[in-house]
C-alpha cells in the first residue's frame, strides 16, 4: 500500500482562501504592478555577524522591508517578505547578483509567521500566536517546535537551547556574510481567525503562501538580486516540513487554483535545493510512525501511553512502510522490522561517533563512563536500539500523538475549515473521536489537503520531475517530536530518485538543533557552483 492508497485526491475545496482578516480588508484585486520589485526601495544597515570559527565580521545590506508578494492578499501582514543583500563584507565591496537566495521561513508549529515588524534580517516579527516566538537578531531566539509540542526552549544534552529561531536565525546570518541574498518569507498560519470566526491560515495557506513567495522572487527575475535559479529552501520543525514539501511539490499544477485565487505572480515555484531541520510531516502516518519508534518509551510522568492504541498505531506503520518499498541509504529495503537496524547502522552509530571523536580524551572518558550502554572500539561507538531508546527516556508525546481522539493538537487545528476549529485527518482518529462526533468519516475535502501537505506524495506517488534534486537534512537523536523514520523515509526517498541527499543525525541534540550551520552554507555553494564576486 503506497501513499495514495491512503489518500487519493478529491476535488479541490476545504478552505476559503479569500475569507479575510477583517471586515476592513478589501476583495479587490490588485493591480499585476504591485508584483514588480522595486530595486531602490531599501534601507542600508549594518550588521555584526559571528562566525562558526568565532570571527565577527562587519556586513552591509540592502534592506527592502514588507514586500507584499500576491496582487490579491487575505492578509498582508503574513503575506509579505523581507530581502537582504550583503553588499560590502569587512569593508571589501561585493556583488551579489547572481548569489544563491536563502529562502528562509520561521514558521514553527504550523503557526502564522509574519515579517512586518522586522527591523534588518533575522530580526522578523516572526511567528505569531500562542506559544509562538520570532527568530530574532541573536542565535537564541525561540519558536515553538511543533504544532503539539511544547513551546518551551530547555538545554539539551549538549548545552544547545532546542528551538527554531536560533537554527534559521544563524542560517541566515552566516549566509549574508557569505555574500548570498537572504529572503525571509511570511506566512499565514493555523491560528488567524477573520471576525466572522472563520480560520484563514489552515492547511493549505501556509505551503499556498510560500509557493508565491517564490514565485514572486521568479517572477522578478533581473530585478531582484541574487539567482532566481538557485533558490534554497531552509525550515525547522514545522517550517522544515514545508521547505521539505516546497522543494518536492515545485510547479505542481495542484495548487494552481488556489495560488490563482491570491493573484501569484505568473512564474514557476520550483526552488534549487531544500534545508529541512527536524521536519514535522507525513502527518497522516505521524502517528504510527511515533509508536513505532517510542511506543515502549514512557511518558514525562513515568506512565506508558495507551499500549492498545499504540499497539493498533505500530501495525499501521508496518503497513505502510511496506507500501512504500523504499530502500534506505545503503540499498536496504525499510521495513517495520529492520528500520531500528537501519537507524543505527546508518545515522545513529555514526552520530555518536563523530561527536567523541571530536571530545578531548578526559571527556570522552567521562561520556563514555555515564553512557555504559555504548561501546567505544578502535575510534567507533556501536549498541543496540534499545538501549538507544532507554537513553533518550521520556517521549515528548502521547498516543495519538498528532491525530489526538480529542482534537486537541496543532495538527488537528492545521486542519480545520471555516468556523471550525480543528478536525481529524486520520479514519483512526476520527474512528475513536471522544468529542461527540457524530460521522464515522472524514470529511469530503481531507484526502486532498493531505496531499497538498505532505513531500512523500510528490517523491513516492508520481515523482515529481521539477522537485528540487539537492536535499539538506537534519534531525537531533533525542528528538521524540516526531519518529526518526519521517526524516529518513524523506531521504530515502529522495534518495531513490538519484536526488543529492546530504541527511545526518545530531547526537544527544533535541527539536531544532542546528550544530553545523557552517557546514549548510559551504554545502549551498557546493551544489549551486557559487564563487563569492568581490569587487576590486
Amino acid at each position: 500500500m503506497g501513499i495514495g492508497a491512503t489518500a487519493g485526491v478529491a476535488a479541490v475545496g476545504g478552505i476559503a482562501l479569500n475569507a479575510r482578516a477583517s471586515e476592513g480588508s478589501s476583495s479587490s484585486s490588485a493591480s499585476s504592478d504591485s508584483l514588480v520589485f522595486d530595486p531602490d526601495a531599501y534601507s542600508k544597515l549594518t550588521t555584526t555577524v559571528t562566525d562558526t570559527d568565532g570571527d565577527e565580521h562587519s556586513v552591509t545590506y540592502h534592506f527592502w522591508k514588507a514586500i507584499t508578494y500576491v496582487a490579491n492578499p487575505v492578509d498582508e501582514k503574513y503575506q509579505s517578505l523581507n530581502v537582504s543583500v550583503p553588499v560590502e563584507i569587512d569593508g571589501t565591496a561585493v556583488d551579489a547578483s547572481d548569489a544563491p537566495i536563502l529562502f528562509a521561513n520561521s514558521v514553527g508549529g504550523y503557526m502564522p509567521s509574519s515579517v512586518a515588524d522586522a527591523t534588518g534580517i533575522g530580526a522578523s516579527g516572526g511567528i505569531v500566536g500562542p506559544g509562538g516566538g520570532a527568530p530574532g537578531g541573536t542565535a537564541s531566539a525561540s519558536a515553538a517546535p511543533s504544532a503539539s509540542a511544547d513551546a518551551s526552549a530547555a538545554p539539551n544534552a549538549n548545552g544547545n537551547t532546542n528551538n527554531t529561531g536560533g537554527a534559521l536565525n544563524t542560517n541566515q546570518l552566516l549566509a549574508l556574510a557569505a555574500g548570498y541574498v537572504v529572503v525571509e518569507p511570511g506566512a499565514r498560519g493555523r491560528t488567524l481567525k477573520n471576525s466572522d470566526g472563520e480560520y484563514y491560515g489552515v492547511a493549505p495557506a501556509a505551503i499556498v503562501d510560500l509557493k508565491a513567495a517564490v514565485r514572486y522572487i521568479r517572477s522578478n527575475k533581473g530585478r531582484i538580486p541574487g539567482n532566481t535559479d538557485r533558490i534554497v529552501s531552509a525550515g525547522t520543525s514545522a517550517g522544515g516540513a514545508l521547505s521539505s514539501l516546497l522543494g518536492a511539490s515545485g510547479d505542481s499544477k495542484l495548487y494552481d487554483t488556489y495560488l490563482k485565487e491570491l493573484g501569484a505572480a505568473d512564474a514557476s515555484d520550483a526552488i534549487f535545493a531544500t534545508g529541512a531541520w527536524c521536519p514535522i510531516t507525513d502527518l497522516e502516518h505521524a502517528d504510527g510512525a511515533y509508536e513505532w519508534n517510542w511506543g515502549a518509551n514512557p511518558l514525562s510522568s513515568g506512565s506508558k501511553a495507551d499500549q492498545t492504541v499504540s499497539k493498533e498505531l505500530r501495525s499501521q506503520f508496518a503497513e505502510y512502510q511496506a507500501g512504500l518499498r523504499l530502500k534506505g541509504l545503503d540499498g536496504t529495503r525499510l521495513t517495520a522490522r529492520n528500520y531500528d537496524e537501519y537507524l543505527v547502522r546508518q545515522y545513529l552509530e555514526p552520530s555518536a561517533t563523530t561527536y567523541l571523536a571530536a571530545l578531548s580524551d578526559s571527556d570522552r572518558a567521562a561520556y563514555l563512563a555515564a553512557n555504559t550502554f555504548i561501546t567505544w572500539k578502535n575510534g567507533k561507538a556501536t549498541f543496540s536500539w534499545d538501549d538507544f531508546l532507554t537513553h533518550v527516556g521520556a517521549r515528548k508525546k502521547s498516543a495519538p500523538s498528532f491525530d489526538a481522539f480529542d482534537l486537541s493538537t496543532g495538527e488537528n487545528n492545521e486542519f480545520g475549515s471555516g468556523t471550525t476549529q480543528a478536525r481529524h485527518f486520520t479514519a483512526y482518529g476520527q474512528k475513536n473521536d471522544t468529542t461527540g462526533l457524530t460521522a464515522k468519516r472524514l470529511d469530503s475535502d481531507i484526502p486532498e489537503l493531505l496531499r497538498l501537505m505532505n513531500p512523500m506524495y510528490f517523491l513516492v506517488d508520481k515523482p515529481n520531475q521539477a522537485r528540487t534534486k539537492h536535499w539538506w537534512i537534519r534531525l537531533g537523536t533525542n528528538d521524540s517530536d516526531t519518529s526518526h523514520t519521517v526524516s529518513a523515509n524523506l531521504a530515502a526517498a529522495a534518495h531513490t530518485l538519484g536526488d543529492d541527499v546530504n541527511h545526518l543525525y545530531y547526537w544527544d541534540e533535541g527539536h531544532g538543533a542546528n550544530t553545523d550551520p557552517g557546514d549548510f552554507i559551504t554545502w549551498i555553494a557546493k551544489v549551486t557552483g557559487h564563487r563569492s564576486k568581490v569587487k576590486k
